[in-house]
């Protein structure tokens, strides 16, 4: 989902872009972004997610924070955003002060304020309901975004996914869901391009975990002034299994 959501973002090819991840968790989504050659940050509300991006060694910045009290940042920092099964959350009133809709609102318009005109935020999801949906999106629209709801696979009970996609400024034209006519055909031209290719995906990135996918990792973290160990011979070798 991470990756759909970066695809929709419609980022440059020729520039790495600062994005925000709202909800980032463990840092699974943000690995996904380092490895596209972006840098990013991370907001979530719990310590303890938190923590284990730390010790995952996530290579993004994290903050630890409440969205529905806004988002914390000077106006047109972020390039885009996206969010992984979080928005939904902000729906639910955990404290007798909270307001679902005062804080959706808080969320959706400090968000408009800290993103780059021009640019997008995609936010994947799963309402509850309609009205959940409903109110989601009336709190974006109400904040300055235009946009809408993309849905892959809308036949599918399983596959189906939602996913908000917002424009900051001038309205663009809103991505296809997948799930198709052509998918099929685009799954076989997938398959056929992964089996002639090694150590390389359809979109010419390093197979992660494979050699190059670690070497390149470890020359992004001495460009950000990390200690990095040395590349030997024994780099990104798979070890034997253990009886």
């Amino acid at each position: 989902m991470s990756e759909r959501a970066v695809e929709l973002l419609g980022l440059p090819e020729d520039r790495p872009c600062l994005l925000l991840d709202v909800g980032c968790g463990s840092g699974l989504s943000g690995d996904y972004i380092s490895e596209e050659g972006h840098y990013w940050i991370g907001m979530d509300i719990s310590s303890a997610m938190l923590d284990v991006a730390v010790e995952r060694e996530v290579e993004g910045d994290l903050l630890l924070a409440d969205v529905g009290h806004g988002i914390p940042f000077r106006p047109g920092m972020f390039d885009g955003c996206i969010s992984i099964s979080a928005v939904q959350w902000l729906c639910n009133a955990d404290k007798k002060s909270h307001s679902p809709p005062k804080r959706l609102y808080r969320f959706f318009s400090t968000l408009y304020t800290a993103l780059a005109r021009g640019s997008r935020a995609v936010l994947q999801l799963y309402p509850e309901n309609s009205e959940q949906l409903e109110l989601i999106t009336a709190q974006a629209m109400r904040a300055g975004f235009t946009g809408g709801m993309v849905v892959d696979y809308p036949n599918s009970a399983k596959a189906k996914k939602f996913f908000l996609c917002l424009f900051v400024g001038a309205s663009s034209t809103l991505p296809k869901g997948l799930g198709t006519e052509c998918a099929d055909e685009e799954i076989h031209q997938a398959k056929f391009t992964n089996e002639r290719t090694r150590f390389r995906n359809v979109k010419g990135k390093s197979v992660k975990k494979s050699r190059d996918w670690i070497l390149e990792k470890k020359e992004r973290r001495r460009r950000q002034g990390k200690e990095v160990r040395a590349d030997t011979k024994y780099t990104g070798r798979k070890r034997r299994p253990q009886f």
